[in-house]
C-alpha cells in the first residue's frame, strides 16, 4: 500500500533536533480552501480499499476526508514549527516547537488558524522509567488465576471465545480472512519476535505499523517494558495451538501506537484521532482500542463526567467519524468501576461504536469494569466479554493471564472481524445491530454490561434472517443528537412491516406520531421533521414494530 499523505514524516524539516523541542500544540484550521485535494479524486488521500468501502455501502467522500491544506502546514513550518500528526477529519495538525514565546503569536495571527491548543510539554524518548498504564484500563491488582484448558486448540483461551460463541464461527472457517483490524494501543512489546505471532509475521498479515507519539514506523519495545499492546494483539492473533489461539487469526493487522506510557496529556486524544483516520484511509474494517482518557497530568484540562457525551473529547468525535466512514470501532469501557469516577471515558462514550465491558469466567460483571450511561443518557457499555481474567501471550513466551476491559475489547474485535467475513455484505451498523440483538440482555440493557454478552453464532443467523422463525428487526441509529429541526431514524428489518413512530416530551405528552412501512431486508430511513419550534430539552423517540417490540432512544433538542 502506498504511504498515505498525512503520515509523511516532517521531523528534521527545520533542522531542529528532538532535544530542542519543548512543547506540542494542536492547531485547528478554519477551512480547506485552495487545497490541491478534491472530493472528485479520493485516490490522492484514500487507499483503494477505503474507496471501495465507501462505494459498497453508499458512504459519500466528504470534505472531512480531505487532508489539511499543505499550504497552511507549510506556513507553520516556515515559522519554525515541526509537524507531527495531521487529521483531516478535524482539519488539524499536531506541531512541536522550541520557542513558544516567539512562535505562537505568529502562528495564532495566521488568518487560517482557528485555534491553537497547548497539549503537552515534550520529554525526550526513553526506554526506561516507570511504566504508567493507560487511564482506566489496567487493574491495580493482578492476581493470576487458573484458566481452563477445555479445548486442544484454543488452550487457555477456550472459555473467553466459547462464551461469546465465536468458536462456532471459527469452526465454520470464519477466522477473519479478508478483514483488516487496526489496533490502536501502546507499544507492542516484542510482538516482532514472539512465537505467538510467528504465523502473522511469516504470512505477511502485519500490513503496517506507525508510532503517532514520535512519528516513526517502529512500534515495538525491545526492552519489553511496554507489553500492553502485545497482550491485546494476542487475543486476536496469537497462534499457539493447544496454548492460545486468537479468534481472528486469518485477519490482517495494522499496529498503531498513540499512547505515551510516561505521561498522560491531551495530545494522546489527538494522537488517537490521527490513528483512527489512518485506519480508515488505509482501508481497515475494524478498530480495536484499549485506551481511554478522563484525567490528565494537568488537572485543569481533565474531563468531567458531563464531557462524556460523545461530542466533546477529540478521540470520541474521531471514533464516531470512523463509524460514519463504515468501520466497526471497538473501544474498552475502562477499569474504573470500583473507584470514584466509575464511568466510561473517552472514546468509549462515542456514538455508533461498540464499547466493551468485562465479565468474569462465569459471565458475571467484573467489578472493575467501568459503567454507563453516557452523560447524555445513552446505554454504555454496549456489550461485554471476558476480561476477569483473560488469557494473553506471555512476554516470556507461552501464555499468561491479565485483567481488564483492555482484553475484552480485542476478543470482541476479533469476533466482529470473523462475523463480518461470514456476511461481508452487512454494513457496520447492521453488524452492530445484530451483535446487540444476539446478546444476553438485549431486551433489558443496563449500565453495567449494556446489552450483555453476545452470541456471535446467533448474530450471524440474525444477519441472514434465520432466528428461530422470529422476524428480525432493530433500531440501528437515531441522528443527529442533539437535533434542531429533524430527527432521522435508521431501522433494520428482514421483512416488510409497519412501524409506529412516536416522539414524546419529558412529561410524556405525544408530540408526533405516524405509521411507516419498512423496506425489505435492509435499513429504512424515517424522518421526523418540522421540529424547529420545539422547546429545548429532553425528548423520547419510540418505534413499535408489528410484533409489539418497542425501541426507545433519548434525544436532546438544542
Amino acid at each position: 500500500m502506498k504511504k498515505l499523505l498525512f503520515l509523511l514524516l516532517a521531523l528534521g524539516v527545520t533542522g531542529i533536533s528532538e532535544a530542542q523541542m519543548t512543547a506540542k500544540y494542536w492547531i485547528t484550521f478554519t477551512d480547506k480552501n485552495g487545497s490541491p485535494y478534491s472530493i472528485s479524486n479520493p485516490s490522492a488521500y484514500l487507499s483503494q480499499r477505503a474507496i471501495h468501502r465507501r462505494a459498497k455501502f453508499s458512504i459519500p467522500v466528504q470534505m472531512n476526508d480531505l487532508p489539511p491544506n499543505p499550504a497552511y502546514i507549510d506556513s507553520l513550518v516556515k515559522i519554525g514549527a515541526v509537524l507531527f500528526n495531521r487529521c483531516g477529519w478535524l482539519n488539524s495538525v499536531s506541531i512541536a516547537m522550541p520557542d513558544t514565546t516567539t512562535m505562537m503569536p505568529k502562528i495564532r495571527a495566521l488568518p487560517f488558524v482557528q485555534k491553537a491548543k497547548f497539549v503537552t510539554a515534550i520529554k525526550p524518548r526513553s526506554g526506561g522509567g516507570k511504566l504508567m498504564s493507560p487511564s482506566l484500563l489496567k487493574p491495580t491488582k493482578k492476581q493470576q488465576r487458573a484458566l481452563g484448558t477445555d479445548s486442544a486448540n484454543y488452550g487457555q483461551g477456550y472459555n473467553q471465545y466459547h462464551m461469546i460463541q465465536v468458536d462456532c464461527l471459527n469452526n465454520k472457517g470464519f477466522r477473519g480472512k479478508g478483514k483488516q483490524i487496526a489496533i490502536i494501543d501502546t507499544r507492542f512489546g516484542t510482538a516482532d519476535k514472539l512465537p505467538a505471532f510467528d504465523s502473522a509475521r511469516t504470512r505477511g498479515q502485519i500490513l503496517g505499523t506507525w508510532d503517532f507519539v514520535w512519528e516513526i514506523p517502529k512500534v515495538y519495545d525491545d526492552s519489553n517494558n511496554d507489553v500492553h499492546g502485545e497482550e491485546v494483539f494476542s487475543c486476536i492473533a496469537a497462534n499457539l495451538p493447544g496454548q492460545l489461539v486468537g479468534d481472528a487469526v486469518d485477519a490482517d493487522y495494522y499496529l498503531l501506537r498513540s499512547e505515551d506510557n510516561y505521561s498522560e496529556n491531551m495530545i494522546e486524544d489527538d494522537n488517537w484521532a490521527s490513528a483512527a483516520e489512518y485506519a480508515d484511509s488505509a482501508g481497515a474494517d475494524v478498530i480495536s482500542s484499549s485506551l481511554g482518557y478522563n484525567t490528565f497530568d494537568d488537572a485543569n484540562v481533565s474531563y468531567t463526567y458531563a464531557d462524556m457525551n460523545g461530542r466533546t473529547a477529540v478521540a470520541s468525535i474521531a471514533a464516531t467519524i470512523a463509524a460514519e466512514k463504515g468501520l466497526v470501532v471497538c473501544v474498552a469501557a475502562g477499569n474504573d468501576g470500583g473507584d470514584g469516577w466509575h464511568y466510561i471515558d473517552s472514546p468509549a462514550d462515542a456514538d455508533s461504536i461498540l464499547t466493551v465491558g468485562a465479565v468474569n469466567s462465569s459471565g458475571g460483571y467484573a467489578p472493575f469494569s467501568s459503567t454507563g450511561p453516557t452523560a447524555d443518557g445513552r446505554i454504555k457499555p454496549d456489550v461485554a466479554a471476558q476480561g476477569d481474567p483473560a488469557a494473553v501471550a506471555s512476554p516470556a513466551g507461552g501464555v499468561t493471564s491479565d485483567f481488564g476491559t483492555s482484553f475484552a475489547t480485542p476478543i470482541t474485535a476479533g469476533a466482529v472481524a470473523s462475523l463480518w467475513q461470514a456476511d461481508s455484505n452487512a454494513s457496520n451498523m447492521q453488524l452492530i445491530a445484530a451483535i446487540k440483538q444476539s446478546a444476553s440482555q438485549y431486551k433489558h440493557p443496563d449500565s453495567l454490561l449494556g446489552y450483555g454478552i453476545p452470541n456471535y453464532c446467533l448474530a450471524l443467523n440474525i444477519l441472514t434472517g434465520m432466528t428461530e422463525n422470529k422476524p428480525v428487526s432493530m433500531l440501528v441509529k437515531t441522528f443527529p443528537n442533539p437535533f434542531t429541526s429533524c430527527i432521522t431514524l435508521s431501522f433494520y428489518s428482514s421483512y416488510n412491516q409497519n412501524l409506529t413512530v412516536s416522539l414524546y416530551n419529558i412529561l410524556g405528552q405525544t408530540i408526533y406520531q405516524k405509521t411507516e412501512k419498512t423496506a425489505t431486508g435492509g435499513n429504512t430511513q424515517i424522518a421526523i421533521d418540522g421540529l424547529q419550534n420545539l422547546p429545548k430539552g429532553l425528548y423520547m423517540v419510540t418505534l413499535t414494530d408489528s410484533q409489539g417490540m418497542t425501541y426507545t432512544q433519548k434525544e436532546i433538542k438544542n
